[in-house]
């Protein structure tokens, strides 16, 4: 397993802070499914590549000044987890919620899978209560 898998991951997490949907695709295999858990308009969801753009594309319809931080990274044969921190304003609507314009941070571990240098899946496990928390809309 190449060192390279950690990079492209986190190439690709970091790219949710610019929303790049359209570099991400080059790394991306075309039978992509990312697993949301839990998914941003409730419940668990997977995603295929085409949803995955949309989601991408939504938030940052919803959510300006994004950051991402890669926090820790581990690798073991075709698997590569990353624990993540990312904050951003809520300045336009997303995933039913209208926007508060706050700031919020909210931490998650994204874990994927490659075949050779495609990746294939994903899954995502992140802090809904912590987002939500951070704007105001739970407390």
């Amino acid at each position: 397993m190449s060192a390279s898998h950690k990079a492209t991951s986190k190439q690709l997490l970091e790219l949710w802070g610019d929303n790049a949907v359209h570099q991400a695709a080059d790394f991306l295999s075309d039978g992509y499914m990312n697993h949301q858990m839990p998914d941003a308009g409730g419940g668990a969801s997977a995603k295929s590549l085409a949803e995955w753009k949309t989601l991408v594309t939504e938030f940052h319809n919803g959510f300006s000044d994004v950051r991402m931080e890669v926090l820790q990274q581990v690798e073991e044969g075709d698997y590569v987890c990353s624990r993540w921190k990312m904050t951003a304003n809520h300045t336009g609507p997303f995933a039913g919620y209208e926007p508060t314009g706050k700031t919020t941070s909210w931490t998650g571990v994204h874990t994927d899978r490659y075949e050779g240098d495609a990746l294939v899946e994903s899954w995502v496990d992140w802090d809904k209560y912590g987002w939500l928390e951070g704007l105001g809309l739970v407390g």
